[in-house]
């Protein structure tokens, strides 16, 4: 007959050890880590598309803010240089770049918002110079050719001019400064703007002919920004040299209104925001000191779609965007499966109402 055997003596422990699991305890192990892993993979699959949702539409928000600040900057100092002496220096330009004509007598402002299909275009323009907030007088008639100044202007080669006329419905012309003989007791000081100059080699319908009551500002350099949408990406362009760039992507609705004053042009408050119809479709000598600001809006589409419901509806967003009390209609027919966002900003005007005499 056989002793049982004793586990306590640790002969008979280590074989116990030794006899490993079973197939059924192996079976449940392999089953419970199947669940478990089963599990794991549907929440990091979860977890990594709710990240790309957040990261996507924390993107878009970071994105379309840096564009509008970057506008804002360039639209605030819109019009300077292009006012002197409490007025308006001219509603009509010449400017070239190179050969190429880009105003040919044409009606201009240097804040401008034009309407197209639903959407809006806005080109600014600007001095780089903080002397363009005075003009000097001339001392002689000029045909464009050159200058001869009644005052010092603290112009070098390559420097941008204004010529404006004493009348200011006639053109101003842009020239580019490409010699400068400083004044005596006798000369006054002469601006050349011969050829190869950035804005001397245009030909112009109406050529420049200044009177010595014309004037002339400093530029420093000529500013030339557009924004509009090109598809859904928000461009900046710089007409004169023909370079783009991409400011954001995913917009799908870019709105821009003047902010106006009242009839009554003493009236330095904002009373009112207009789009760029009727009355203000352009900007004249007749509605630009009504002008206070603008105010840019934009709508922007997150990038990842998110998935529907249980019953196969999607609730990312239960109405389409708007803008300025208007809807901005998305860009994709399942438009409830994207998120959006709208931003706007306000842009005093200050060189339009400090440069008017009203």
């Amino acid at each position: 007959m056989c002793a049982d055997r004793n586990l306590s003596d640790p002969v008979n422990a280590a074989r116990a050890r030794q006899r490993g699991l079973s197939i059924i305890e192996l079976m449940v192990g392999l089953v419970v880590a199947l669940i478990v892993g089963l599990a794991a993979t549907s929440s990091a699959v979860m977890f990594g598309a709710t990240q790309r949702q957040g990261i996507g539409v924390g993107g878009v928000a970071v994105n379309i803010n840096t564009a509008l600040a970057a506008l804002k900057n360039d639209a605030a100092t819109a019009g300077l240089g292009f006012f002197g002496d409490a007025r308006y220096l001219c509603s009509r330009l010449n400017l070239s770049a190179g050969a190429t004509v880009h105003f040919n007598g044409a009606p201009f402002a240097p804040v401008s918002i034009a309407r197209a299909a639903g959407l809006d275009r806005l080109d600014v323009m600007q001095s780089t110079r903080v002397e363009s907030g005075a003009n000097v007088m001339l001392a002689a008639a000029s045909n464009g050719s050159q200058a001869q100044l009644k005052s010092f202007v603290p112009a070098t080669v390559g420097d941008a001019v204004l010529l404006s006329p004493e009348n200011a419905a006639d053109p101003c012309t842009v020239r580019s400064v490409t010699a400068v003989t400083p004044s005596t007791d006798d000369d006054p000081q002469t601006l050349d703007f011969g050829a190869g100059g950035v804005h001397n080699d245009g030909t112009f319908s109406t050529p420049p002919a200044y009177t010595d009551s014309g004037g002339v500002t400093l530029l420093g350099q000529l500013r030339w920004q557009r924004y509009r949408l090109n598809g859904t990406d928000l461009l900046l362009e710089q007409p004169m040299d023909g370079t783009s760039a991409v400011l954001a992507r995913n917009v799908i609705g870019f709105r821009a209104q003047y902010g106006i004053s009242s009839t009554v042009l003493a009236s330095k408050t904002l009373e009112n925001w207009v789009d760029a119809t009727g009355t203000f479709a352009a900007l004249t000598p007749a509605n630009i000191p009504r002008v206070r600001a603008v105010r840019i809006g934009v709508v922007v589409r997150s990038p990842q779609r998110e998935k529907p419901d249980g019953a196969g509806q999607c609730e990312a967003s239960l109405s389409k965007p708007e803008l300025f009390g208007a809807v901005v209609e998305p860009d994709v027919t399942d438009w409830t499966c994207y998120r959006y966002r709208s931003a706007i900003v306000v842009i005093p005007l200050r060189n339009l109402v400090l440069g008017i005499k009203t």
